[in-house]
């Protein structure tokens, strides 16, 4: 990103809609999103089951290291609450808090209802890919081949999640950036502060990171990454 332009605006769906809220972003204003809040920091955290507390102990530290963004999987009621107050503590700092493994477009319903800025998915369903820019809120999925890649492209998302990371390993970044140069990876699945600069080397622009920030001897690493 040009250090001299504008950021791009996000001022249409920094806030998610509420019930009755007919906010739409494109897939362009999606990918912008993106770029701007992956700006900080190369690194996302992913705060998978842990409940109300412990998330929000995990979420103040990524956010005291630098790291703006914080997902939190939605798989029970218990997380949908750990959402909500993960998100609502986010916004406090000025920062957004999104949905993980949101799978359909009832998921993104429920994203929106706790407060969800963007939505993660561990696949590309294009259904809930136009759920979440219906709602509001940008879209990463999932992808793990070159027809995901070439279908997400398809929908204008030039911002996706790779998954799982570890189980495609580095080599098959730097492939897919060959024929995709214009293709914005988050690696995850696996990646902890030990092989984020790994991933990040061969191409992925962000790493996921989960139960690193719960590991001590990780945080200082993932400071050194965040600085540059």
């Amino acid at each position: 990103m040009d250090p001299q332009a504008a950021p791009p605006s996000v001022s249409t769906f920094v806030t998610p809609p509420r019930e009755g809220s007919t906010v739409t972003i494109t897939a362009a204003q999606s990918n912008d999103w993106f770029s701007h809040n992956f700006e900080a920091a190369p690194i996302m955290a992913i705060l998978r089951g842990f409940g109300v507390r412990r998330s929000l102990e995990l979420a103040t530290i990524a956010w005291d290291l630098g790291i703006n963004s914080v997902e939190i999987p939605i798989q029970s009621p218990q997380d949908i609450e750990s959402l909500a107050a993960i998100a609502s503590a986010g916004a406090a700092r000025g920062l957004h808090v999104g949905a993980g493994t949101v799978l359909t477009p009832d998921h993104v319903r429920q994203a929106a209802d706790a407060g969800a800025a963007f939505t993660v998915s561990p696949g590309l369903d294009l259904d809930t890919v136009a759920a979440s820019l219906a709602a509001g809120m940008p879209s990463l999925p999932g992808i793990a081949s070159s027809s995901e890649i070439q279908r997400a492209l398809g929908q204008g998302l030039s911002w996706v999640k790779a998954f799982p990371a570890t189980a495609l390993g580095t080599t098959w970044f730097k492939a897919q950036l060959g024929p995709f140069p214009q293709l914005n990876i988050v690696a995850t699945g696996g990646v902890d502060a030990g092989n984020l600069r790994d991933y990040l080397g061969a191409g992925a622009r962000v790493g996921a990171v989960g139960s690193a920030l719960a590991d001590e001897s990780q945080l200082s690493e993932l400071a050194a990454i965040i600085a540059g």
